[in-house]
């Protein structure tokens, strides 16, 4: 009897390269399969030969390594290229570029700045693979034991297939002579970057990763039109630092660059760092420790004026004005008193001076936990124990604090609508000072809450606590200690009870702290006592609005409707900016009646082409596709918004036109909002035609 054996081969299911940021995630499968969208520059090599001709081969595929022709003829969509070929000359840190274009100006008649390659050819010797012959050669008795690096950057064009343009740029460092290249220009990695850009990219967007942009952001380029550098050690602090700049609060303006594309003014934009979000000391948001970028500790270890002065811009390092060390002709001396760690902070060491107040190792330190929420049935007052201790673990007497307070709300179903009494104001929520707590020796405490949770209340209600002390500390100031007092807060702890024997369910997590975190550090408001976003909701719920300060504000504020402040409207309208139309500015009446006039806020994220303030990455700041999964619960709150168009509004259709403020989205909203509640979901959740992942798909 014969037997017929049949090999099976079982594999899975290819993994699909583009996910839901990609247009090509939610395009029609055929047209996905036909052109294969993406595009990846890969160098493969690169030569200069004795006479400075300068030559690289690369390859050009799509996300799953499929070859694609640059002429768009044998795959789709023409892809446009641009060659960049630098130096780091021996001996010196900052590359130095072959290619580069005169700029003429008002200020400098002309200068050469570094620039593409214009005039080669490349020719096509595969699939997908290229040659490219500079036409630019490198200069006569050139180093050929230098590093030199290759720069490719283009763009692939998709738009007649109702997709986007693609964008890509690619960097390879090597020595002409063969030897291993040692030597790098690799200070900062682009990651450190996207934590709040999203996705490093300029001038169009195909110019992508801090490798690309320190080929051309060097001594050389300089804006004729200015006299100003645009080099990265020089141009990139002084655009963080933006509104900080001394020169600028002096009352200056700090503008690099004058072209055709417009006047670059970069004296509005704030640091997003802390609680006061102006405080840029923090280095190592940038300069990151543990990215494994080969220089980067050089923030620490080379002082130089040129870098430090471009933050510190008011120090005249030639006359010593406002240095208390005095005149300094060059870099010299700058580490004998710059050292990189001092034994102290605010001394004059790099990290001492750089020190964020809130975060001095010299604080005593607060950590505040809820360990049991007891009694907290309905029509019960809740008694809550916690601990209060320092950073060596002992107990903080609650005498020492400046603020200590209990909130409660309640249910997590939503907040806003619940009353705790006819005496309480806040709408939703409930705070009572617990300085009264009885406490032992190892900060121990327990506060029972004079309100009650009210009779009939079913569900899960929270307790959160808010605490902060002052220490004062000593700091270096133009050579002389002062005593400096720091106040600073404990992290919000926000703990769930049950109220009538249910289980207990927390409330929905639509955004994560360590998302707000990545670009602001440690996010902290209101004089650093709310620093939570599972807390922060509770005060910003539904149904309030800032009725209690308005009042107090200046004209014309004080006589305008209440703003309301609702966390979804609150955030995304921040958040938003200077999108906002001209005459619907977010302007929330904060504490004593102050102006806050988030309208000129500059969202950092960068859009595919490389432009500032886009929005369309929800999953920067929500987690879970929240934004788009939250579209299926029911039974939330109507949000209070007073300035709106529609008041109260429904809170999907809060959220939504948080950012799509225009008045035909609330009226979209509002036809497709009934008795029975909000139809988002049909066209906007999951799968949906026009889901809210599908809509803000970038790629």
């Amino acid at each position: 009897m014969a037997v017929i054996v049949v090999a099976l081969s079982l594999s899975s299911a290819p993994k699909n390269p583009y996910n839901s940021h990609w247009k090509a995630f939610f395009a029609d499968a055929s047209t996905v399969q036909f052109v294969n969208p993406g595009l990846t520059i890969t160098i493969n090599s690169a030569a200069v030969a004795s006479n400075g001709t300068i030559t690289t081969t690369y390859t050009l595929t799509d996300p799953t390594g499929l070859p694609l022709d640059a002429a768009g003829v044998q795959t789709p969509g023409p892809i446009s290229l641009s060659y960049v070929a630098a130096t780091i000359p021996n001996g010196q840190e900052q590359y130095t570029a072959y290619t580069t274009r005169v700029a003429t100006g008002t200020v400098i008649a002309s200068t050469a700045q570094p620039g593409a390659d214009s005039g080669g050819t490349a020719v096509n010797i595969g699939p997908g693979q290229y040659t490219y012959t500079f036409s630019t050669k490198a200069p006569t008795g050139f180093d050929p034991t230098a590093t030199h690096t290759i720069g490719i950057y283009g763009s692939r064009s998709l738009t007649n297939y109702n997709l986007p343009t693609n964008y890509a740029s690619s960097t390879y460092n090597f020595v002409p002579n063969g030897a291993k290249v040692t030597v790098t220009r690799d200070v900062i990695e682009t990651a450190s970057c996207d934590q709040c850009h999203d996705q490093l990219s300029a001038h169009g967007g195909s110019r992508r990763g801090l490798n690309m942009c320190v080929l051309c952001h060097q001594p050389q380029l300089v804006d004729p039109n200015t006299g100003d550098t645009l080099d990265s050690k020089v141009f990139f602090h002084k655009l963080h630092m933006g509104a900080s700049l001394p020169s600028v609060v002096a009352g200056g303006q700090y503008i690099p660059a004058i072209n055709s594309h417009g006047t670059f003014n970069y004296s509005t934009v704030i640091f997003p760092l802390d609680g006061n979000v102006k405080d840029p000391r923090h280095c190592e948001t940038c300069h990151q420790q543990t990215t494994g970028a080969a220089q980067e500790k050089a923030f620490m270890l080379e002082p130089s004026i040129v870098a430090c002065g471009s933050c510190h811009d008011d120090v005249n390092f030639a006359t010593g004005a406002n240095h208390p060390g005095g005149i300094q002709v060059n870099d010299a001396e700058c580490a004998n008193c710059h050292i990189p760690q001092g034994e102290m902070d605010f001394d004059a060491s790099i990290l001492g001076a750089h020190v964020v107040p809130v975060n001095s190792s010299l604080l005593q330190g607060l950590t505040v936990t809820i360990t049991k929420v007891a009694n907290g049935s309905a029509g019960k007052a809740p008694t809550v124990s916690f601990t209060a201790l320092n950073s060596a673990g002992a107990g903080v007497p609650l005498s020492q604090l400046g603020s200590i307070s209990v909130v409660m709300t309640g249910p997590t179903t939503d907040y806003g609508n619940t009353s705790f009494g006819s005496g309480v104001t806040t709408p939703g929520y409930v705070s009572e000072s617990a300085t009264g707590a009885t406490c032992d020796n190892n900060g121990n405490c327990q506060y029972t809450m004079t309100h009650q949770v009210p009779a009939g209340a079913t569900g899960t209600f929270a307790v959160g606590i808010e605490a902060r002390r002052t220490d004062t500390v000593p700091e270096l100031v133009n050579g002389s200690t002062v005593q400096t007092a720091i106040e600073y807060g404990a992290l919000n702890p926000v703990s769930y009870f049950s109220v009538d024997g249910s289980p207990v369910t927390a409330r929905r997590t639509v955004v994560l702290l360590s998302n707000c975190n990545g670009c602001h550090q440690e996010i902290s408001e209101h004089g650093s006592l709310r620093n939570n976003t599972a807390y922060c909701v509770f005060c910003h719920n539904p149904a309030d609005t800032d009725f209690s300060q308005r009042p107090t504000a200046p004209a014309p504020y004080n006589t305008q409707p209440d703003q309301g402040i609702n966390f979804n409207l609150l955030v995304h309208r921040i958040h938003y900016g200077v999108n906002q139309p001209t005459n619907r500015p977010y302007i929330v009446a904060g504490y004593g009646g102050s102006v806050n006039n988030f309208s000129q806020i500059l969202f950092p994220a960068l859009s595919p082409s490389g432009e500032a303030t886009d929005l369309a990455n929800c999953s920067l700041c929500h987690t879970n596709s929240s934004e788009m999964n939250d579209l299926a619960l029911t039974g939330l709150n109507a949000v209070t918004d007073p300035q709106g168009p529609i008041n109260p509004i429904q809170p999907f259709s809060s959220a939504c036109t948080g950012c799509h403020m225009d008045i035909a989205t609330a009226a979209h909203t509002l036809s497709n909002t009934t008795s029975l509640g909000e139809a988002c979901n049909v066209c906007h959740g999951s799968g949906a035609a026009y889901a809210v992942d599908s809509v803000h798909a970038q790629y």
